[in-house]
C-alpha cells in the first residue's frame, strides 16, 4: 500500500495551498492598498501630548496605538476590500455609472486605517467609513431652458 497518493494526504495538499494562495492574496492586498491609505490622511492637528517618545506616557499610547491597529486593521482591509468589489459590481451592473460605484467607494476605501496616539486622546476621529473630500463633491446639474 502506498501512503504517499493516499487521500487524506491529498486533501492535506490541497488545504495547504489554499492557505499559502489567500495568504498571498492577502499580503498582495495590503501592499497595493496601504500607501493609498496613507496619501489620503491629511496633516494631523497639533495635539496636547507629546507623542513623539521620551516618557512612558507617550510609549504606552503608542503601544495601546499598535494594539488597537493589529486588531482593527484585518476588520477594516475586509470591508475596503468588499467595498472596492461591490463597488466594481455597481459600476458594471449600472451601466458605467461611475458615480453609484464611487459613493460606495468613497465609503469602503476612505477612512481610517491606522490608529495613532492621536486618535486614542481624542484629537482626531476614527472613520471606519470613509467621507468624500469636498473637492469631489458632484456638482448640481444645472437648470433647463423653459
Amino acid at each position: 500500500m502506498n501512503i504517499y497518493s493516499s487521500p487524506s494526504n491529498r486533501s492535506c495538499r490541497v488545504s495547504r495551498f489554499k492557505l499559502v494562495t489567500v495568504f498571498l492574496l492577502l499580503a498582495l492586498c495590503i501592499v497595493t492598498m496601504v500607501p493609498s491609505a496613507w496619501s489620503q490622511e491629511s496633516a494631523p492637528p497639533p495635539s496636547t501630548g507629546n507623542t513623539e517618545g521620551g516618557t512612558a506616557s507617550s510609549a504606552g499610547m503608542q503601544a495601546a496605538a499598535a494594539v488597537s491597529t493589529i486588531l482593527y486593521f484585518p476588520f477594516k482591509a475586509a470591508f475596503a476590500i468588499g467595498g472596492g468589489i461591490v463597488g466594481g459590481l455597481a459600476y458594471a451592473f449600472s451601466g458605467g455609472n461611475e458615480q453609484a460605484a464611487k459613493s460606495i467607494w468613497d465609503t469602503s476605501l476612505r477612512g481610517t486605517y491606522f490608529i495613532s496616539p492621536d486618535h486614542l486622546q481624542g484629537n482626531r476621529p476614527i472613520r471606519f467609513l470613509g467621507v468624500a473630500d469636498s473637492d469631489d463633491a458632484p456638482t448640481p446639474a444645472p437648470e433647463p431652458i423653459r
